[in-house]
């Protein structure tokens, strides 16, 4: 029964069911949840799973491959070619200093050179996959930290394809082995045709993307059907991966390749909303994979030289990267953040080591402690990250020190409490002060707090979950919280605590979308401000008065339509859960909302309409002066 796929899903889920609410409840993340839960159910614990490993690793490579489709999906090149400076620049350094490091450290360890090159490369990369999950979560992605991790991880991603490329010209020129289990079309090549097979094969998938998957998904979208469309996606996926396996190289590559070559195409976004709800799953699933995949037997019998190569790694990434930071000049609670989060050997070093192994380029026993090496720091890095947060960076930074009996050190307390000050935030924090409002501003980047001082901003750095810090900032006495942080889980996790602890205060919140709000509903909060909705609105607004609508007219049109959408909100957020009556409910709504805002528009006009108007009262003027 062990094998049956059925049991074996049976057995995933309920171990992340379990197992992420428990460790998302100790303060820890959801990354470790999973991980945890797969070593748990794996196959050296309790064995629910998996026969030495090999099946798990099989389950959650479909994890790993839509997991990349969607990372390649979002490498927008307008959005690359914005950061190409730190991409490039932070990249390079990261990539060589962490890859000359660690060959000459394989050198010394009397490996010959083209392996000690091959581990080196494989080494130097980072767990994409954890470090945007944690930060996301953290709501970290905007921070200086975030953004140097975003950066470096993109630069990896794309070094894998010239580094798959040279591993075939630092193979030893031996026959082939054609007993081997994993045999290839790649694997009867010589070397030199190795590097052409995987530089044509990605050329290959660049040409498909362009000249037949494009025009193929708008033959798709033409029949209307989203689950054609759904299905074509993931039919360009395997196709891709199938050809990258058939030449001996990563599915998972070709996955990332392939969000790549469909991330500047019309439908781009359309395929994440297809399949972003799978997203978290798939990592989850992937992070049971890694999990369940860690060779404690292995582990046990060698201990101090698999425990020494994780901690040495780690201790080398983590020195090179604190070094990066200081050239780029991050704040030390930001540098430490960036050093630790990015410490680990990622998902990609799975695939490398696998292509080493295939070429010879190592044995069959240095692929597998370098294997259990890689998932054991995987592991360690969510732990690393939670220790940085917990213990090491209330210490660091431009952080005021806060305790309940120094509260006053925050050097201000005034009614309103205005956490998260990025572009949303700052925009209220500037009106309420032109308009003699003060504010005890909080915000967790301690590199924008710092510029934000310089001009003028009396800004304090932390984490405004924390309970003490909101007590430090007078939550006690204010009579408002305005929750303005970019992250909508963390801006959550603060109305909870507040509300918990201080449930005087009129709490008034940031929503990044509809659905975002649904949840602020739930919570029980009556004021809740779409970033979206207004924006539209006064777009729209502007819209009706360049086409002959009188300024009062299109004003009370946008503020009825805001009134209305206001109202539907709360109908609708009852109803969410069951999607066909949530559409019929929405298709009412519309209706209904247009309906009205027809009547009104067609009802008796007051006097005042025409006032408002710059045209009319330059006519009255011109009058009275005549």
């Amino acid at each position: 029964m062990a094998g049956d796929f059925l049991y074996q899903a049976l057995i995933y889920l309920a171990a992340a069911v379990v197992c992420v609410p428990v460790a998302k409840k100790v303060g820890m993340s959801s990354v470790l949840g999973y991980l945890l839960a797969g070593i748990l159910i794996g196959p050296y614990l309790l064995g629910l799973i998996g026969g030495e490993g090999q099946d798990i690793m099989h389950f959650a490579e479909f994890g790993v491959v839509m997991m990349l489709f969607l990372i390649g999906l979002e490498l927008e090149p307008a959005h690359f070619w914005k950061m190409r400076r730190a991409i490039v620049g932070l990249g390079t350094l990261q990539a060589g200093l962490t890859a000359g490091l660690l060959f000459a450290l394989g050198m010394a360890f009397g490996l010959p050179w083209a392996t000690a090159l091959a581990v080196a490369l494989a080494l130097t990369m980072s767990s994409t996959a954890i470090v945007l999950q944690s930060l996301k979560e953290k709501g970290q992605m905007q921070t200086a930290a975030g953004q140097a991790s975003f950066a470096v991880l993109l630069f990896q991603d794309i070094l894998v394809i010239p580094v798959l490329a040279i591993l075939p010209l630092l193979a030893p020129a031996l026959a082939t082995d054609t007993d081997s289990e994993s045999h290839s079309l790649l694997q009867d090549l010589p070397a030199w045709l190795q590097t052409l097979a995987v530089i044509g094969s990605v050329t290959v998938i660049y040409v498909s993307g362009r000249y037949l998957i494009v025009p193929l998904l708008r033959i798709v979208a033409k029949t209307r059907l989203r689950e054609l469309f759904t299905a074509s996606a993931l039919l360009v996926v395997i196709s891709v991966t199938w050809l990258m396996e058939m030449v001996g190289l990563s599915p998972a590559l070709g996955a990332f390749l392939a969000g790549v070559v469909l991330a500047n195409s019309e439908y781009r976004h359309e395929l994440e909303s297809d399949l972003v709800p799978f997203k978290g799953l798939l990592l989850g699933l992937f992070f049971l994979g890694v999990g369940a995949s860690i060779n404690f037997k292995l582990i046990l019998d060698i201990p101090g030289l698999v425990l020494g190569l994780v901690a040495g790694i780690m201790a080398v990434k983590a020195l090179v990267l604190l070094l990066c930071g200081r050239v780029t000049k991050l704040g030390v609670d930001q540098n430490l953040l960036f050093a630790l989060g990015m410490s680990q050997v990622g998902e990609f070093a799975f695939v490398l080591l696998s292509f080493s192994g295939q070429l010879r380029l190592t044995d069959g026993p240095t692929t597998d402690l370098l294997m259990a090496v890689t998932a054991l720091s995987m592991t360690i890095s969510p732990v690393l990250i939670l220790i940085n947060e917990k213990y090491i960076d209330p210490y660091f930074g431009i952080r005021q020190k806060i305790e309940e009996k120094s509260a006053d050190e925050i050097g201000e307390k005034h009614p309103v409490i205005l956490a998260g000050f990025g572009h949303f935030g700052s925009t209220i924090g500037r009106l309420l002060r032109a308009n003699g409002v003060e504010a005890t501003i909080l915000d967790f980047d301690s590199d924008r707090v710092e510029l934000l001082r310089k001009m003028g901003f009396n800004v304090y750095y932390g984490d405004a979950t924390r309970l003490d810090l909101l007590k430090a900032a007078g939550a006690d006495e204010a009579k408002m919280l305005i929750a303005a942080i970019d992250s909508p889980d963390t801006n959550f996790e603060l109305i909870r605590t507040a509300q918990k602890h201080f449930p005087h205060l009129h709490i008034m919140a940031r929503a990044r979308n509809r659905f975002d709000a649904y949840e602020l509903i739930d919570l029980g909060l009556k004021d809740i401000y779409r970033e979206t909705l207004y924006t539209a609105v006064h777009l729209a607004v502007d819209v009706l008065q360049n086409l002959g609508f009188r300024a009062y007219t299109a004003t009370r049109q946008g503020q009825n339509f805001i009134q209305h959408d206001e109202t539907a909100l709360r109908k609708l957020a009852v109803q969410r859960h069951d999607i066909k009556q949530y559409i019929l409910s929405v298709r009412e709504q519309i209706e209904h909302q247009e309906q009205l805002l027809q009547t009104d528009l067609h009802e008796n006009l007051s006097e005042t309409d025409h006032s408002w108007d710059g045209e009319y009262l330059r006519e009255i003027i011109g009058k009275k002066t005549k």
